[in-house]
């Protein structure tokens, strides 16, 4: 997907694209980016009185985040592939187009079948847009200068965007009803889908045939492991759920590995996985992401029903978190420009460890300021020092015309680290709960939480390592 100056025919640009027309361009295309990210936060804080409108039961109820979550990550890898073959911006509106649609007959739901169905299309919609926004930022920035900035920027709205949800779910929800948290999609998904041909082109088809048993693979592997892990919390890590269905996700992988490498047009190129350093940025983004997502769930109850915040005071919490990851993103790009990626990752993962430690001592007495605000503060800066040069290190080198497929890679890690994270912590935080008081197990919980973001450390310290090896003359 190429920013071009042409207008809404989609044919390829004769010219090169305006400075301007580029950043208008990139500016649509994040602003797709921030929609599908505020969507998996945005519902969180009106749970409750979804639960109540539509008399969902307490297990149901879990499904209305579930079924995004599950659709959204087990279709990424399609998602980035298709882009790939059939063209980014085609699939980006096509997903675009779903996505809008189904928060629209989501937000007039009248049972939870039609809720959960809703966001099931909605997942499906998010998972075929969201690689082409990485694609594009990746592809479309004259030198490496605008691309880090551009990828900053991508970095700050994934991971400011989540925390944003939070804040936006709780106005809509106590100045209207929960339905505004899936209407208010609706209107800034028309704008962009009114104004994407004007400032982008299609990038060509290209005329191979596509991989539809590597699609069947990847698809049912990465739904299998999502399924079973959503689930693992309250089935038990040992049930014959959870078993079935890792054990269903690690046999679809291996036959993915096997098509992949006989096939002239494989659905996931091997070649991007022999790379050292993007498998370690695909190691620290899905560990950065299981401590960020369990962060979210742990702390807006803890402020709810310990420090008695209602929604709108929930998603305030959050802003520290916000606006220092935005903070750290501005400034990202001029420092790996000085650094590189890896020196940065070092501060993050160490910085993230530090603010998952330092929440671990929240109790009934704390204070929001010393206890909740500074660490979460620490804990966005350093998100905005890991996601911007993790994402670069991953897409480093990727030719253009597989820049979807490592999109849908990077952003497959991102789900499936943060659901697997979430569901583990979940479960230490149970076995560490004393019933009728939500403190207790809050302390194993962090520790587990600091416990990934050092292992991402160590990550970052191998890679760093592997620099430092000279190299054997050619």
């Amino acid at each position: 997907m190429i920013i071009s100056a042409r207008a809404r025919s989609g044919a390829p640009a004769t010219k090169p694209a305006t400075g301007r027309r580029t950043a208008v361009g990139i500016a649509i295309v994040l602003g797709a980016q921030l929609m599908l990210t505020l969507d998996t936060t945005v519902v969180n804080v009106a749970l409750p009185r979804i639960a109540t409108g539509l008399n969902f039961g307490p297990a149901a109820l879990s499904w209305v985040l579930n079924a995004y979550t599950l659709a959204f990550g087990g279709l990424l890898l399609l998602g980035g592939r298709l882009g790939d073959v059939y063209g980014r911006l085609r699939v980006f509106e096509i997903g675009l187009a779903v996505f809008t649609l189904s928060s629209l007959l989501g937000g007039f739901a009248q049972s939870p079948g039609w809720l959960v169905a809703a966001r099931a299309a909605q997942g499906i919609g998010a998972a075929l847009a969201a690689p082409g926004v990485l694609a594009l930022v990746a592809t479309s920035a004259p030198d490496p200068a605008a691309r880090n900035r551009a990828l900053a920027l991508f970095s700050a709205v994934s991971m400011g965007g989540g925390t944003i949800g939070l804040l936006l779910g709780g106005l809509v929800t106590e100045a209207g009803s929960w339905r505004w948290t899936l209407l208010i999609n609706v209107p800034i998904g028309i704008a962009i889908l009114a104004f994407a041909r004007r400032y982008v082109t299609e990038t060509p088809r290209r005329h191979e045939r596509f991989d539809v048993i590597g699609a069947v693979c990847a698809v049912g592997a990465a739904a299998a492991v999502v399924w079973a892990v959503i689930g693992a919390p309250d089935h038990g890590w040992t049930s014959a759920r959870t078993i079935g269905g890792l054990a269903v996700g690690t046999i679809l992988s291996a036959a993915l590995a096997v098509t992949e490498l006989r096939i002239p047009h494989p659905m996931l190129r091997p070649a991007l996985l022999r790379s050292p350093q993007r498998l370690g940025g695909l190691a620290v983004m899905a560990l950065a992401a299981a401590g960020q997502f369990s962060m979210f769930f742990l702390i807006v109850q803890y402020v709810q029903k310990i420090m008695n915040f209602n929604p709108v005071e929930s998603g305030a919490a959050f802003l520290p978190t916000t606006l220092s990851i935005f903070a750290a993103s501005r400034v990202a790009p001029r420092l790996v420009a000085r650094f590189g990626q890896v020196p940065l990752l070092l501060v993050g993962t160490l910085g993230l460890s530090i603010s998952f430690l330092w929440l671990s001592n929240v109790g009934t007495s704390s204070s929001y300021v010393l206890d909740v605000c500074l660490p979460m503060t620490l804990n966005g800066v350093s998100v905005g020092l890991i996601f911007m040069p993790v994402t670069s290190l991953v897409m480093l080198g990727v030719e253009a015309q597989h820049a979807g497929s490592a999109s849908g890679l990077l952003q497959t890690a991102q789900q499936l680290g943060g659901s697997i994270g979430l569901a583990v912590i979940i479960s230490v935080y149970a076995a560490g709960a004393v019933p009728g008081a939500f403190v207790p197990g809050l302390r194993p919980a962090f520790l587990t939480a600091a416990g990934l973001a050092c292992t991402a450390f160590l990550v970052c310290a191998l890679l760093a390592r592997s620099n430092r090896r000279p190299r054997p003359a050619a």
